[in-house]
């Protein structure tokens, strides 16, 4: 799956964060599922810039759903 194809773009087609009413640059890939909904090899994603890593991963941490967190740059060059 290209993150740069599934995420919210802004016209420059840069992805920007998952948080609500951000629109800066994301810099992460948090990686997560929900083991009551997918499958374990299952990963959705969201995207955070640096002000907004840590409380999106606290709030999936917190759930016990966050599996991984790379940078956006790490994530493109994989193929996932």
């Amino acid at each position: 799956m290209n993150i740069l194809n599934a995420a919210s773009e802004t016209e420059t087609d840069t992805p920007i964060c998952s948080a609500k009413g951000c629109r800066a640059d994301a810099v992460w890939v948090l990686a997560w599922n929900n083991p009551k909904l997918h499958t374990p090899e299952r990963r959705k994603t969201w995207l955070a810039c640096e002000e907004h890593r840590e409380h999106l991963s606290k709030f999936l941490g917190m759930r016990g759903f966050l599996k991984d967190v790379v940078t956006l740059e790490e994530w493109s060059a994989t193929d996932r």
